[in-house]
């Protein structure tokens, strides 16, 4: 049987690899990646700079890894619709094997891909892997989406049997003779018209095996007491490599509940159904990447501060971690989890800017940026989402700083600025003695905590009491 193993952009690995595994047991091998302009167009690759150099990095890494093991990836451009059922023909295929995708795209492309294969008798066989389980699987009693994170978490937890982890190849079958394609090489950034950013994450299958055997050797130890410091190395900094596949989530969950280490391994495990919980919810509702979940929210008058939108983005807000944050994200494609949820609560509550706005500038400059997680996570910070915090929370930037970065390493990393700022005075660096503060080129706040806190509060219970969906506070 000959088997087209069409890679794409979220399962670059040669590990714990379904439809690999399963071509390699039955037959012939021809192992295929295209480049579609929906990602690969220069002017669309400058939407995602961060993002498209790990891709690139895992790319190349993954046609390494198939030529080590005597196969070759075939690197065809074209849109993908028209691209694989018309080399399927060309090159005579059983079967076209891949990863299932969850978001909205993905799903319509493969329908497409489906149909146009089954006109040609083609088999089209999707296999699990961005999930630990099938998405829209884990339901309630009624046979519905659960909206709440912690009977999913329980309800996913309880079927989670997982077969092993498929090993390596320790060879694959060369391609067939009778192959050929117009391959083209991986373009470069300086194809697509961008420049190589050195303190990103190298991406590919190798780094992320080294990354995981990191994070379980040293942070997962303390990750229940440490994952929220924005100053500590805590995280297990995986995201990325669960975003493009160059990890399987099964291989990450399997090493995290192997490696024991009481509190601190459930709580990452936890963290790890959040992930799941978000992708089921795209599944079940894909009118997510455009609307808030909760319909109360639909209409919700958002200001339109185009002063505070570029103080944001360019990390002047006045507050120290809100800036770091800001900062953080353009130069390393990353920010810490608590460090999100803080600069999302901002630009929500105390700018009473659109989550859509935040939600869109990340998505752009995170490495690890995904369509579910994104979104659920802005929405949850907006208190617009599925099972998200009360829209009446808003977190204190400062207080969040105290707590958090006590010792004000991470603003000092991020906010060179302050780095001669006593801690007493890093996190409301606006206390400072004018004799300090005029050494400091770094601004006053754009907002007053407790205005804007009234003024979200007052909006907010004018919106949602008149939908009938607000919570007196």
């Amino acid at each position: 049987m000959r088997s087209l193993v069409w890679f794409r952009g979220k399962d670059l690995r040669v590990a714990d690899h379904g439809p690999l595994t399963e071509a390699v047991a039955s037959g012939e091998l021809i192992p295929l990646f295209v480049l579609d302009p929906f990602f690969f167009d220069p002017i669309r690759a400058r939407e995602l700079p961060h993002r498209m150099q790990f891709l690139l990095d895992s790319l190349g890494s993954l046609e390494a890894r198939l030529a080590d093991l005597g196969s070759r990836l075939l690197v065809v451009p074209g849109r993908s619709v028209e691209v694989v059922p018309r080399l399927a023909a060309e090159w005579k295929v059983d079967r076209v094997l891949a990863h299932r995708w969850v978001e909205p795209l993905g799903r319509e492309r493969d329908r497409r891909v489906g149909e146009a294969l089954g006109r040609q008798g083609v088999e089209f066989q999707l296999f699990e892997g961005e999930t630990l389980l099938p998405p829209g699987s884990v339901r309630t009693g009624q046979d519905r989406m659960f909206r709440v994170f912690t009977p999913f978490a329980r309800a996913a937890g309880a079927r989670l049997d997982l077969e092993p982890v498929r090993s390596v190849p320790s060879s694959l079958p060369p391609l067939p003779r009778d192959i050929a394609a117009m391959t083209v090489s991986i373009p470069s950034m300086e194809d697509l018209g961008l420049t190589r950013n050195p303190a990103l994450q190298p991406g590919g299958e190798p780094h992320a095996h080294s990354r995981l055997q990191s994070f379980i050797k040293g942070p997962i130890t303390t990750y229940g007491a440490d994952r929220d410091r924005m100053d500590l190395p805590g995280t297990s900094r995986l995201s990325a490599d669960l975003k493009f596949g160059t990890l399987s989530v099964s291989t990450v969950w399997r090493a995290a509940a192997g490696a024991g280490q009481g509190d601190s391994g459930r709580r990452y495990l936890t963290e790890l159904l959040w992930r799941e919980f978000s992708h089921h919810l795209l599944w079940e509702w894909p009118e997510l990447l455009q609307q808030p979940f909760r319909p109360d929210f639909a209409g919700f008058p958002w200001q339109q501060d185009e002063g505070a939108w570029r103080a944001w983005t360019a990390g002047r807000t006045g507050y120290p971690v809100v800036d770091a944050a800001a900062r953080q994200l353009l130069a390393e494609g990353f920010v810490h989890n608590r460090a999100r949820m803080v600069t999302a609560s901002f630009l929500t509550k105390h700018l009473l800017l659109d989550y859509r706005l935040g939600e869109a500038h990340y998505l752009k400059w995170l490495t690890d940026g995904d369509w579910a997680q994104n979104s659920a996570g802005w929405q949850w910070s907006a208190g617009c989402g599925c099972d998200a915090q009360p829209w009446f929370r808003i977190f204190n930037p400062v207080t969040q700083g105290l707590k958090f970065d006590p010792e004000g390493a991470y603003v000092k990393r991020w906010v060179p600025e302050l780095a001669e700022c006593p801690t007493a005075f890093l996190h409301e660096p606006w206390r400072a003695p004018n004799s300090l503060r005029s050494r400091f080129d770094y601004p006053n706040p754009i907002v007053d905590h407790a205005f804007a806190r009234q003024r979200f509060l007052a909006t907010a219970r004018g919106h949602l009491g008149r939908t009938g969906a607000g919570n007196p506070v």
